[in-house]
């Protein structure tokens, strides 16, 4: 049955997000995002455009919030003309952000005591698995509430994990993102090495591909730097990356965890961002390494 859907934070994710909604009959409403061309795109489809995150509320049975983090989360519902003021008993609020864990712990609160349900759901791949409706989604929810949501969800996710009650999702984006990110920084020393030391990288590549250390992660970087000659083969800037590694870190020390890869990791994704590479894919952390060491690597 068709559910009245709001959507917040139309970007590169959240493009495609809607775009799957509406094709599969879900009335949507939604506001301008950073700019207007996902939303004009979107009202042409049919879409509801309103002027506040207060008035996508208002208009919705559920709403998906899909913003860069924390203090845009922040926004977005604790604003004067935010969701928490349009916030109605029944409404379902679904967070899609890779959001901190006390951020997520605060609006469940604040959310239920207004009578809504709250729910974390943070989204794995990238924009072009948006737009295709084959995203990867942790779901942090009641059972109940979860299998009320997943016939929803399946409109623009391939893979779908119900991780346990509010909250579990978001913790498990950030330990992901963790793994993904600290396989990058891996890799970018790694090539740095090979080619310090004389490798030829194709046939380094060939080498890693058939052993135990190829990943995906190593396929989408390589290959698309050996084919291009770039770093886009993993569409995740190191500005998101760099900010996710610290929310990963905030959440370990307030355990505490004691380990040195966390902290690396993050060192790592700052300092190419300190080198003007903020706005550039994750696999640039390559060029920072190339960079550091007056390395040529491709």
């Amino acid at each position: 049955m068709a559910r009245r859907i709001g959507f917040v934070g139309i970007g590169l994710m959240g493009h495609g997000i809607a775009k799957n909604l509406m094709e599969n009959g879900h009335p949507l409403t939604t506001m301008a995002h950073r700019n207007r061309a996902p939303l004009e795109d979107l009202v042409s489809r049919g879409a509801v455009e309103v002027a506040s995150a207060k008035e996508v509320a208002e208009a919705s049975d559920i709403i998906m919030i899909c913003v860069t983090g924390a203090p845009q989360f922040d926004s977005v519902v604790y604003g004067e003309e935010g969701v928490m003021a349009g916030a109605r008993e029944g409404l379902v609020v679904v967070d899609c952000t890779t959001n901190e864990p006390t951020m997520t712990e605060r609006a469940s609160i604040d959310f239920g005591a207004r009578g809504c349900t709250f729910v974390d759901a943070p989204l794995a791949l990238t924009p072009k698995e948006a737009e295709e409706g084959k995203l990867n989604v942790m779901v942090g929810a009641p059972e109940e509430v979860f299998a009320d949501l997943k016939p929803i969800i399946e409109t623009f996710a391939a893979n779908i994990v119900h991780t346990g009650d509010v909250g579990t999702a978001i913790r498990t984006k950030l330990v992901y993102n963790f793994l993904a990110m600290g396989t990058v920084a891996l890799i970018a020393e790694t090539l740095c090495a090979a080619s310090a030391s004389g490798l030829d990288m194709k046939k380094f590549y060939d080498t890693i591909s058939a052993g135990g250390a190829n990943s995906g992660i190593f396929q989408r970087i390589m290959t698309r730097a050996m084919e291009a000659g770039d770093y886009e083969g993993l569409m995740f800037s190191v500005a998101n990356a760099a900010k996710d590694i610290t929310y990963y870190t905030r959440m370990t020390d307030s355990v505490p965890l004691t380990g040195n890869l966390g902290n690396a990791v993050h060192h790592s994704f700052l300092q190419a961002s300190n080198m003007g590479l903020a706005d550039s894919y994750v696999g640039s952390l390559i060029e920072a390494q190339a960079r550091l060491n007056s390395v040529k690597i491709f």
